[in-house]
């Protein structure tokens, strides 16, 4: 079986379903994106590992790390197995000692657990097939096309991920902490960030 290595890419949003973003992981060193639908709580969970933002309390991946720390044991890598109607099944390798340890997990988690324990991700090269997509695949389809895949998340270029990445940042701000981000950035003439406060504001109040 042939393996690939996967990386974190971003995120693209869900415009069909509210709380809910997609998670694009990508080929290392390749051209292939594999998008995975996930909630909020999980883009947190990965986010604010790779942004290194610190919460008042740990959270559950962050908890999990400071037991393995304490008990001796520490995840190697994490595999995504599988991939049946629409849903990937993942599995997490643990070491303790020269014990090893396979468990199942939802593949947000894994991928959680992989960028704290700073371990590979990978995949067979049948699921990148079935399941992934090729940049300059979906940059060559015409423009009703890329529309839908958009929708879906998996037509996001690459400035879109690294947009929703960062407004990701903000999912820890009380909307008064945002309207006062918004208003330096206007006051420093930083509109690109500007916009994706109000962005996020907007998103906010559109869901009360």
């Amino acid at each position: 079986m042939d393996i690939v290595e996967l990386e974190v890419v971003g995120f693209s949003s869900v415009h069909s379903q509210k709380d809910s973003y997609i998670l694009i992981l990508g080929e290392c060193n390749g051209t292939r994106r594999i998008p995975i639908i996930v909630g909020v709580a999980e883009a947190q969970a990965i986010v604010i590992e790779l942004e290194g933002i610190k919460t008042p309390r740990p959270l559950t991946h962050d908890l999990f790390r400071t037991v393995a720390n304490e008990l001796g044991f520490s995840v190697y890598k994490v595999f995504i197995e599988d991939f049946i109607d629409g849903v990937f099944y993942s599995k997490v390798y643990i070491q303790q000692g020269e014990k090893d340890i396979v468990v199942d997990s939802r593949t947000s988690d894994a991928v959680a657990l992989a960028i704290r324990f700073k371990c590979p991700i990978y995949t067979s090269e049948d699921i990148v097939v079935r399941a992934g997509i090729t940049i300059e695949d979906a940059k060559a389809e015409d423009e009703s096309q890329e529309e839908e895949f958009e929708e879906e998340g998996e037509g996001a270029t690459e400035e879109e991920l690294e947009k929703m990445e960062r407004s990701l940042s903000f999912i820890f701000d009380s909307d008064d902490e945002l309207q006062e981000k918004l208003n330096k950035a206007v006051e420093e003439e930083n509109y690109e960030l500007a916009s994706l406060i109000r962005d996020e504001l907007n998103s906010r109040k559109s869901k009360q």
